[in-house]
């Protein structure tokens, strides 16, 4: 399922906000808009911290006020349900709070933090999974053979982790009938590698994305892009005015062909110094440029 609203906008596309200082230090600005006190276009990349929070906590929000999910939590009640954020972006997607804000349900959050391993041995990903924390001591046997729908809280780019994290809650929650995963960044790579995998012979696994679905660029397939396709997205005039910003290399390359929309994923909630560093470093390998240039360029032109 995608969805549009106007965080949802803000967090894949543009967004207006002030010249913070603070936020422009990180950028690499440098003072090059001191006294500057207008509003400036930043692309959702730049959305880093707790405001990157707040605003996915928005957007979370209002999806679940959609329709999509009401059968949901009218079908099953508050001890069906269980939500399992995947440590460490997933934690700040605030999903138990979306679903007490909207239904008023007080359900069981079972965190778990899962994340890519160097593995050479595996063809064209180069990479495993490894699930180090599962902390699902707080239920009981009969607790657990309760819960019937698991609430899955995680961006996807090749669908690796995903795929291994579901397949875990499955082996210890052996009742589930119906998989949620909220996840505002998702691949169509990622997307179809759950589709498929054998798990949905027991149940069906839905997704909440925002906004459209990415493009998980080689050699790794890590790093995820929008697409240029308008039919991708809900909106296409917000995907035109995002191409517009990013601009062209010297080359006439396309720089939101290759620019990610998470970059480094979970370091936008929580360092955003290393996210605009994991920024500087593809725009450079791949554009020869760097995004506090890539900014100025649009504050000045």
């Amino acid at each position: 399922m995608l969805y549009h609203n106007e965080h949802t906008a803000k967090f894949i596309y543009l967004r207006q906000c002030k010249a913070d200082d603070s936020l422009m230090h990180i950028i690499g600005m440098n003072g090059d808009l001191k006294g500057f006190d207008g509003q400036i276009t930043l692309p959702g990349q730049l959305c880093l911290g707790a405001e990157r929070s707040y605003l996915t906590g928005n957007a979370i929000n209002m999806i679940f006020q959609s329709p999509i999910l009401l059968p949901t939590f009218n079908k099953y009640q508050q001890n069906n349900i269980a939500v399992f954020p995947i440590a460490r972006e997933g934690l700040k997607y605030q999903v138990q709070d979306a679903i007490f804000q909207s239904y008023g349900y007080l359900c069981d959050e079972v965190v778990l933090d899962a994340h890519h391993v160097f593995d050479s041995s595996v063809p064209v990903y180069s990479r495993t999974v490894e699930l180090t924390i599962f902390k699902d001591k707080d239920l009981d046997a009969h607790q657990k053979e309760k819960i019937a729908v698991a609430f899955f809280a995680d961006s996807i780019a090749s669908g690796l982790v995903m795929k291994e994290v579901i397949a875990r809650v499955k082996e210890r929650f052996e009742n589930l009938k119906q998989v949620e995963v909220v996840a505002p960044l998702a691949s169509i790579r990622g997307l179809c590698r759950l589709a498929q995998s054998n798990l949905n012979c027991d149940f069906n696994v839905r997704v909440h994305v925002f906004e459209t679905l990415l493009n998980a660029l080689p050699p790794d397939y890590y790093y995820s892009a929008h697409y240029d396709i308008p039919e991708l997205h809900i909106a296409p005039e917000e995907d035109a005015a995002y191409r517009e910003w990013w601009g062209r290399d010297d080359q006439g390359n396309f720089i939101a062909d290759t620019a990610c929309a998470g970059y480094g994923w979970s370091e936008a909630f929580y360092s955003p110094r290393k996210q605009i560093q994991m920024m500087n470093s593809q725009l450079q390998a791949r554009h020869n440029l760097t995004i506090a240039e890539i900014v100025k360029r649009n504050v000045f032109k």
